[in-house]
Parts: C-alpha cells; structure tokens; sequence
C-alpha cells in the first residue's frame, strides 16, 4: 500500500500533460488545484524576476559593506576598532572592502568591537541581500 507522499506524488504526475509547444499544463481547471508534494516546502524566485536585477554580489562584500557602514556610523577609526577585535589593521582594512574572506571567529570578534552580536551583522546582511533579490539594491539609469 502507497504512503501519502506517494499517494499525492502519484496524483499530481498523473494531473500534469504537455501542452504542443511543451509547456506543462494540467489536464483540467479541478486538477489546477493539484500541487507537487514539495510546492509548499520551498518557494524560489521566478526566472523573470531574478533577470532584472544585478548579478549575485559574493558575502565578503555586503558583510565587509555592513562593517564599514557600522564603523562610519559610529564615527569610529579602522584603527580603533581594528585595536579593539585583535586584528592588523590591513587585514581589517580588506575585510571592509569585501576582498578577504572572514572567518566566524574573526568576523565574532569585530562585531564585538562595533557592540554588535554576529547576529546582528548576519541580519543586516540577510535585508541587504533581500533588498537586491527585490531590485532595491540601487539606483537604475535608463537612456531614452
């Protein structure tokens, strides 16, 4: 006897045709209710929505970005929050500028020196991050 996984797997291959062109369709407008047993588990982003917006920006850069904005926003120097975490300031320097990879413990110990908790960095970076995937991450110019 089918599990219901299977049952649903089952219903919903059989629900699905190919239209001419090759399109996936159902077969009628009762089976459009029918959903692939995982429709609910992860929802990704449509092809046409991820064309317009920029290219996938590697993590070093938005974590190194969420740094710097941190360290400005407090009026504090490289220097001092490089003294602070325990790290050269070269290095710190290259972390903000998004060309060195971090590692947790280090990218712990400067959030420290900024009085944030590495949550708090990763969660600015994640609404960074989330403002790109929507379009928001910046200015578009068009030539008319």
């Amino acid at each position: 006897m089918a599990t219901a996984g299977e049952q649903r797997t089952e219903q919903y291959e059989r629900s699905v045709d190919r239209d001419v062109d090759g399109d996936v369709g159902c077969e009628s407008d009762d089976d459009s209710r029918m959903q692939s047993p995982l429709a609910d588990v992860l929802a990704f982003p449509s092809r046409i929505a991820r064309e317009h917006i920029e290219p996938d920006v590697p993590l070093r850069t938005v974590v190194g970005e969420v740094l710097r904005d941190e360290r400005h926003r407090q009026e504090r120097t490289l220097a001092d929050v490089a003294t602070e975490a325990a790290v050269s300031l070269p290095y710190l320097s290259e972390i903000e500028r998004g060309t060195k990879e971090v590692s947790s413990d280090l990218l712990s110990a400067v959030a420290g020196a900024l009085d944030l908790t590495l949550v708090e960095v990763l969660e600015q970076c994640v609404g960074r991050l989330r403002g790109q995937l929507r379009g928001g991450s910046g200015i578009h110019m068009l030539a008319a």
